[in-house]
């Protein structure tokens, strides 16, 4: 019997906020633990919540860019449940009455188009995170992300492979940085991802028994999680067992799932709405306001970049994958140069060198007007492409101008007749044989002894110019 997977996601985003979502208390990652704390997020007695407005609009604007409905009267509820790392015993966030319903997001898997649909978007808060220490029979409690603002999510059960599953959080992610609501990061925790997973036989409209997943970190996690649970869900059917509803955790040493403890459901939480907290009223006005200050998003960039500058797919994607990456491509543009030309550095050159470095493109030390300058130098026969490369690499390493580069190394590509026909000449006189062979029907040495040019002036003979007057030579 053939089986299928049904897939469903929730992605916890980190909002970009400076402060809390319910009190005044820093966001900042990595400092001293339990030093970003105050009677609100522990849960004092007599400390009452005040609603963070900017995580508000950062949802609304979430759900703009995803296509949901923005609700006009929301409300947030308590979720009662009890963890060492929460510390009021309950957990702000959003039950029957969430931000945004509805939406999608569209990915595209080995060409082909697909829409995964969204349930809602909701706020919460975070909880705090436990430290367990091997060596030492106790757990420590650090504090200081409870109460850290966040937006959960959750798609409906359109995924149906990894490979999809994995697809729609890099889409997903790539728009939460477009419209900077979150950063993204999901080393620091700033995007994670559990996953509803189930299978059923192929052409069966009944979905089967869900296992949640946990503990999912990573593009690369999140595929390797959802791979295995399949695999584990179907031999058990095969082999005439059950599947047990469960939450399970994924450990990425062994790329296994294993049970955590079972599933509970909306009940189990006992929510009710926040006595502490007033609805929220959202009007048009404030959704258009917000709507105004949407960029452009990575889907019509990529429409656009095909269309404008007469890129591949491929290259626009790559281009678009990163807001500021696209500006600075566009940056090369406007100085004149062609785009095609200007992508190629970038994505063959530049990209290369950033990630070896694990950066960025904020992170570059050239400038756009730079790489548009070493552009044109290729084009006017300054130096040679080959050269470029060695010109580009000191650009990235000392962010120098490429002509200063070119000049201080002496680096200006060789286009004078005379000394080419003069080189050529010796490398000819040098390998008769090899000449003799050429006449003789063996046409693919031409490249030998182009390269042998090339060998003798360091890479500095104009390349087109060699391959002329050695046909000509060889005739």
């Amino acid at each position: 019997m053939q089986y299928e997977a049904v897939i469903g996601l929730e992605v916890h985003a980190q909002l970009s906020t400076n402060t809390k979502i319910f009190c005044r208390c820093s966001t900042n990652f990595g400092s001293e633990p339990n030093s970003q704390t105050c009677p609100v997020c522990l849960g004092l007695p007599g400390s009452l919540p005040v609603l963070n407005k900017k995580a508000v609009e950062f949802a609304i604007k979430t759900g703009l860019a995803l296509n949901s409905r923005i609700a006009s009267y929301t409300r947030f509820a308590r979720k009662n449940y009890f963890y060492p790392d929460l510390p009021k015993n309950y957990q702000i966030s959003q039950y029957e009455l969430p931000i945004c319903e509805g939406g999608y997001i569209e990915i595209s898997v080995d060409e082909k188009p697909k829409r995964i649909n969204l349930t809602r978007i909701h706020l919460e808060e975070d909880a705090g995170k436990n430290i367990h220490d091997a060596k030492n029979p106790f757990s420590l409690v650090d504090l200081n992300r409870t109460g850290v603002p966040l937006m959960e999510i959750v798609s409906e059960p359109d995924i149906r492979t990894p490979q999809e599953a994995s697809e729609y959080m890099k889409k997903l992610r790539t728009i939460l940085r477009y419209i900077e609501v979150c950063d993204g990061n999901m080393e620091q925790g700033s995007l994670r991802c559990d996953a509803n997973v189930s299978v059923r036989p192929v052409g069966q409209k009944e979905f089967g028994v869900k296992v949640e997943l946990k503990n999912m970190n990573s593009f690369k996690y999140v595929e390797k999680a959802l791979e295995y649970e399949i695999k584990r869900q179907i031999e058990i059917l095969q082999d005439g067992g059950k599947i047990i509803q469960e939450t399970r955790l994924f450990d990425a040493n062994s790329s296994r799932t294993y049970s955590m403890r079972s599933k509970e459901e909306a009940h189990d939480y006992r929510y009710f709405p926040d006595p502490d907290l007033v609805p929220v009223i959202i009007n048009d006005e404030m959704i258009q306001e917000i709507m105004s200050g949407l960029p452009e998003l990575p889907d019509k960039k990529i429409s656009r970049f095909i269309t404008d500058y007469n890129l591949t797919n491929y290259d626009a994607e790559i281009l678009a994958s990163d807001k500021y990456l696209a500006g600075w491509f566009e940056e090369v543009v406007r100085c004149g140069v062609n785009p095609k030309t200007a992508a190629n550095w970038i994505i063959n050159e530049l990209l290369k060198f950033l990630n070896e470095d694990d950066k960025t493109i904020s992170d570059t030390p050239i400038k756009p007007q730079q790489l548009a300058n070493l552009i044109r130098m290729i084009e006017k026969g300054v130096i040679s492409g080959k050269i470029a490369k060695t010109v580009f690499h000191e650009m990235y390493q000392t962010g120098n101008e490429p002509d200063a580069i070119v000049t201080q190394k002496g680096l200006v590509q060789i286009s004078d007749t005379e000394t080419i026909q003069k080189t050529i000449d010796e490398i000819l006189a040098a390998n008769p044989k090899e000449v003799e062979r050429y006449k003789n029907g063996e046409t693919k040495l031409l490249g030998f002894f182009a390269g042998q040019v090339m060998k003798v002036t360091k890479g500095k003979a104009n390349p087109q110019m060699v391959n002329e007057i050695l046909k000509k030579r060889l005739s």
